[in-house]
């Protein structure tokens, strides 16, 4: 009976999470797609430069105390008063140190026009500040309903003030009022949607108590987007704001499924697997069931992405972003991994050693200073290419310390994925070869994409995975949340 609420609580999290990325992340994809066609390479390279900013600065803000607060089973109203204390003063406090750091920011860039952006958008660090408890009380509760409804209103709200500025020809200005907008209306939201109010309470024991677990979390999270940040940072200082603005489009495109499938499973198997972290034997089979199914998903989709790249862009935002084809494949490599090393490092975390968590940072980080220097002193596509194998190494390294804990070390992981890299794998070659066709690219793409449907689901059937089955589960719950929501 209990594996059976667990199992039902996962599926339906997984349900409304996924509609949560889907609806939140379909109206962003459609809307950046217009924005796309309205704007250049050139402006979404300036974003993109201030992103690598705010991303860091959020890794800071959070602290790492959120998930602290959600590993604990029993946390009271004096734990969230000191945690949203903490990181509304922390916010404060990075939101100044960016104001002023906007001129170094634009002479080291040689973008004057970065100071301006960077002073208005270091706001938006105060405002996600305003709404990660409620956020946080939302994904313990795993209701990720209300998480749902208020993406929605955010993204559809913002999407609208994006298009309608870049319309009146405010340029780069139109991306950044939108991604304020959002990001004001998404705090606004929870805030509605929440009872919870914070009040003037204070602990320190309790500071102490999250921060001993979490600062280990926070200097990795901090080191973990540095370094994925410094891609940028590298393409931003040496290359062109056109190069960037390509290889910002590449990453977005690679990121639909990638980021959107890691985003779902961290959100839903963090809580769960901690509700259930003293029986080892359902963890280690609810942990490997996550495994199977997120990357039979994942593969799936981004080698199927990598197949039909060509046509995938030039459909989706015209020809001047043709030059991002060849890195979007790369990154797809790259990119179908992410999942995985998510669901691992969720499990060091599950399991409390946040120390663990830190050493693996530092080490994959060090191993991957080489494609950095590569993209410095070589070429793009070197550091893109030297990047999928640094990616495979760092998932040797997050499973061969996480998995022994419960008896599931990376060979059998790999056991257990290889039916899905070879599915994905001969659905992406078929994929790719209708591409040689020479047929005009709208009519080109959803032939590939039906093909590579059809081709997943023969083969999964064929070969009798049960991961797919359990798939089709979870899209009927899915399909059925998307029902309740029209």
């Amino acid at each position: 009976m209990a594996q059976e609420s667990l199992k039902e609580k996962t599926i339906k999290g997984t349900g409304w999470s996924a509609v949560d990325n889907i609806a939140n992340q379909g109206i962003t994809f459609l809307t950046g797609l217009v924005l796309a066609r309205l704007l250049t390479p050139e402006e979404y390279g300036l974003i993109a430069i201030i992103s690598i900013f705010i991303n860091v600065f959020n890794s800071f803000v959070d602290s790492g105390l959120s998930n602290a607060l959600i590993r604990k089973n029993n946390a009271n109203d004096t734990d969230y008063n000191t945690v949203f204390w903490s990181n509304l003063s922390i916010s404060v406090l990075l939101s100044i140190v960016l104001f002023f750091g906007a001129i170094p920011i634009a002479k080291f860039f040689s973008r004057p026009q970065l100071e301006p952006l960077t002073q208005v958008m270091s706001v938006i660090l105060i405002i996600n500040a305003f709404a990660i408890i409620q956020r946080t009380i939302l994904i313990k509760k795993i209701d990720f309903k209300t998480q749902t409804k208020v993406s929605l209103i955010a993204s559809i709200s913002s999407g609208v003030v994006g298009i309608a500025m870049a319309f009146i020809g405010l340029g780069v200005w139109a991306l950044v009022l939108q991604q304020i907008t959002r990001q004001f209306l998404n705090s606004l939201f929870l805030w509605i949607f929440s009872k919870w109010r914070p009040m003037w309470e204070f602990s320190k024991s309790s500071f102490n108590d999250f921060f001993g677990f979490g600062w280990k979390l926070l200097v990795s999270s901090i080191i973990g987007t540095i370094w994925n940040e410094l891609y940028q940072v590298v393409i931003g200082r040496f290359y062109t704001p056109a190069t960037l603005g390509q290889y910002t489009r590449a990453s977005q495109f690679g990121s639909i499924f990638s980021s959107n499938i890691t985003g779902v499973v961290m959100r839903v198997s963090y809580p769960v697997l901690s509700g259930i972290k003293e029986d080892k034997e359902r963890l280690r089979e609810a942990y490997r069931r996550i495994i199977k199914v997120t990357m039979l998903v994942t593969m799936c989709c981004m080698i199927g992405l990598a197949g039909c790249a060509g046509s995938f862009v030039y459909v989706l935002v015209g020809r001047q972003w043709m030059d991002c084809v060849p890195m979007l494949q790369i990154l797809c490599f790259n990119l179908m991994l992410y999942p995985l090393h998510s669901i691992n490092l969720n499990m060091l975390q599950v399991q409390g050693r946040s120390d663990i968590f830190l050493k693996l940072e530092i080490i994959k980080r060090i191993i991957g200073i080489g494609p950095l220097l590569l993209g410095v002193f070589v070429g793009i596509y070197w550091m893109l290419i030297s990047s999928v194998f640094v990616g495979f190494f760092s998932f040797y390294l997050n499973a061969r310390f996480s998995g022994p804990y419960l008896n599931y070390d990376v060979l059998n992981q790999v056991k257990d994925i290889m039916p899905s890299f070879f599915v994905a794998l001969l659905m992406g070659l078929i994929v790719y070869f209708i591409g040689l066709i020479k047929l005009n690219p709208f009519i080109l793409l959803p032939v590939q994409v039906l093909v590579g449907v059809v081709c997943v689901i023969l083969i999964c059937k064929l070969m009798r995975l049960n991961e797919y089955n359990e798939i089709k589960v979870i899209c009927v719950n899915t399909l059925i949340k998307l029902k309740s929501l029209i």
